[in-house]
């Protein structure tokens, strides 16, 4: 009996050896490819912007389906994903809460996840709730959608929309979607900068490493073989800023993260340990593409890695087009018709080279497009306020805000819209609206001195103007940058006096006058703006301060660049306006001084550099007084 056991036991041993695969075995050698984007922004249809120097026309779903469909042909094993900010940039962002047409094209082109962006909570919570839910009920195939760093612990009413829509939606922490044999474990992160730059958004998100970990450790008790990571958090030139580089150091068992928020184009990949990381750009320009093989070890080796430019030489997909072709006509109805807009309704003719959007706010400098846009700020109100009319001292425009920039030749509806298209007003509207406040004269010194001093700390508060004009040196103290601020008058071409306990009136887009607050944390609360209503009360809601129209509804700031361009027909009506070529120069609205002679860098100190200067006088008295102890005594021995 004890033979026979001991035969059984041998039979079943090698049983095990020669029948049963080791773990992961079946997937070694196996090659998968991950097709990836980030930061679409609603940039479904394909559009004129500058490459490399030249204006092309690049992107659009119906050439990106193309690439898709060639990808997932040549290799069933082909992942595709989206790293948030999928929405919020151009017209389509307008049907986002009844149509959700941004989610559902990513389905039907064959995305099989994303996440969220910051962007996707600009139509604060009932907005995004609405968007998940009309998605759902389209029974359009969808993206899964996925994210691990959301906490719903302690949420009000208004935040527990989210969690039903996410619910009926089927929005998972994590999740394993498997290609061709391979497990591939799918985890979403919202970054620490995207929280700040949700000024709309009240949700709660918990710490994104320790949310990885967790989601990491569960995806690999459930057998995953590859951990891709789609994160909307970015990089940075600065390591100690570069959110998805700290991720990958400290959970290092992810293998792949796709990056966005940041924008960022890595023509190479950055590799943090066994981790790629990989971004592609805004905007659908380029796709990336990573192609990936199982080693021995069970690790990933990174085979290839692109960028695919969606060019106009992409043949388009049909039924693609088609079905955006739809969705125009509902743009159309929904939205553009109460302002009195159709799609493709050519605007103005431009001859001027606008700032590319590759530059603007990368410079420290004047910008024609921002020039621009301050402009038709106050243009537009003027038209629209009529007899009401209350002077316009200074609009403002940070560079955060701007889009797009204006193509060469016939500018259309959809390209006004993308300059401005962020956010949502008051009226639940898509569009930012303009706000009017007031600030003080020393407050619009202050304007500058932001400008001046925390732009190259923040490069989205660079600040483009109409009416206020400042030159500064880059060279001087922190704070004490700015050497002269005046008001101009763009009209007369004539210099006014600032004084600094007088109220001016100051237009900017909403948006705008919500991250105030990140100047005053910035400048370590050093410098502060407080909006003020004409009699010089304090505004304790900045919605209460929207500009309207003639015809009672907010006005929009893309509105404001739109009905600008119509402008400039002159007498003749009938013919089509045409930008001036005013725009093609600099008008001395920000001067930089880059000298750095003595009296240049100290001359004019403002109460900042009077600061620096008692504790550095301070600091030198402690050191004298040290010094004459320690003398004495030594002395005395």
């Amino acid at each position: 009996m004890k033979k026979y056991r001991r035969l059984l036991s041998i039979v079943v041993l090698l049983i095990m050896v020669f029948c049963v695969p080791v773990y992961g075995e079946e997937t070694k050698g196996k090659e998968i490819e991950i097709v990836f984007t980030h930061d679409l922004h609603s940039h479904l249809d394909s559009f004129t912007t500058e490459i490399d120097g030249e204006q092309q026309k690049a992107g659009g779903f119906s050439r990106i389906a193309t690439v898709i469909q060639q990808k997932k042909k040549e290799n069933p094993a082909t992942l595709v994903v989206d790293a948030g900010d999928f929405s919020m940039g151009t017209l389509y962002q307008t049907i986002y809460e009844s149509e959700a047409s941004e989610l559902r094209m990513l389905g039907k082109i064959g995305f099989d996840a994303t996440t969220l962006g910051n962007h996707e909570t600009d139509y604060r919570n009932q907005g995004l709730a609405n968007m998940l839910n009309s998605a759902k009920n389209s029974k359009d195939p969808l993206p899964q959608f996925v994210l691990s760093n959301l906490s719903f612990e302690g949420a009000t009413k208004e935040e527990l929309v989210v969690k039903e829509a996410m619910e009926n939606y089927g929005a998972k922490s994590y999740t394993i979607i498997e290609k061709d044999g391979i497990k591939i474990g799918l985890l979403g992160i919202f970054g620490k900068t995207s929280i700040e730059y949700s000024p709309m958004c009240t949700l709660t998100f918990e710490d994104q490493v320790e949310s990885a970990k967790k989601a990491v450790k569960a995806l690999k008790e459930e057998g995953a073989d590859l951990i891709v990571c789609l994160s909307h958090s970015g990089t940075d030139p600065d390591p100690k800023k570069s959110e998805d580089e700290i991720l990958a150091k400290e959970v290092p068992d992810i293998d792949v993260i796709i990056s966005g928020h940041t924008h960022t184009r890595l023509d190479e990949p950055i590799i943090v340990g066994n981790t790629v990381i990989g971004s592609t750009g805004e905007y659908g320009i380029r796709i990336g593409s990573m192609k990936l093989v199982k080693e021995s070890d069970d690790s990933w080796q990174l085979k290839d890695y692109e960028l695919i430019p969606i060019t106009s030489d992409i043949k388009e997909d049909d039924k693609t087009k088609k079905e955006l072709e739809q969705f125009h006509k509902i743009i159309e109805k929904e939205y553009l018709s109460q302002y009195g807009y159709k799609m493709g309704q050519v605007l103005a003719e431009n001859d001027v080279a606008f700032t590319p959007m590759s530059l603007m706010g990368k410079r420290h400098q004047e910008e024609n497009l921002g020039n621009f846009i301050a402009d038709s700020y106050i243009s537009t109100i003027k038209k629209e306020e009529g007899d009401r009319y209350d002077p316009i001292a200074v609009a403002v425009v940070p560079a955060g805000v701007v889009r797009e920039t204006l193509p060469k030749g016939e500018v259309r509806t959809e390209d006004a819209f993308m300059v401005m298209s962020l956010g949502i007003g008051k009226d639940k509207v898509p569009g930012y609206p303009i706000i009017s406040v007031y600030l003080t004269g020393e407050e619009l010194k202050t304007v500058a001195e932001v400008d001046a001093s925390i732009a190259p700390m923040m490069e989205v508060a660079q600040l483009y103007t109409a009416g206020l004009h400042f030159k500064f040196n880059p060279n001087r103290l922190l704070l004490n940058k700015v050497t002269s601020v005046t008001l101009w008058d763009e009209e007369t071409g004539e210099p006014q006096p600032l004084e600094d306990d007088k109220l001016y009136r100051v237009v900017a887009d909403l948006y705008s006058g919500q991250m105030l607050s990140a100047v005053e944390s910035k400048s370590f609360g050093l410098l502060k703006i407080t909006p003020k209503d004409k009699n010089g009360k304090p505004i304790e809601n900045l919605e209460d301060q929207i500009v309207y129209r003639a015809d009672g509804k907010e006005l929009k700031a893309w509105i404001c660049v739109a009905d600008y361009l119509q402008s400039f027909k002159g007498e003749n009506t009938q013919e089509v306006s045409k930008v001036p070529s005013y725009y093609e120069t600099e008008h001395q609205r920000k001067v930089v001084d880059d000298s750095k002679d003595f009296m240049s860098l100290v001359s004019a100190p403002n109460k900042f550099t009077w600061m620096a200067l008692g504790i550095i006088g301070i600091f030198v008295l402690l050191i004298a007084v040290i010094v004459i102890i320690i003398y004495k005594k030594v002395r005395k021995k």
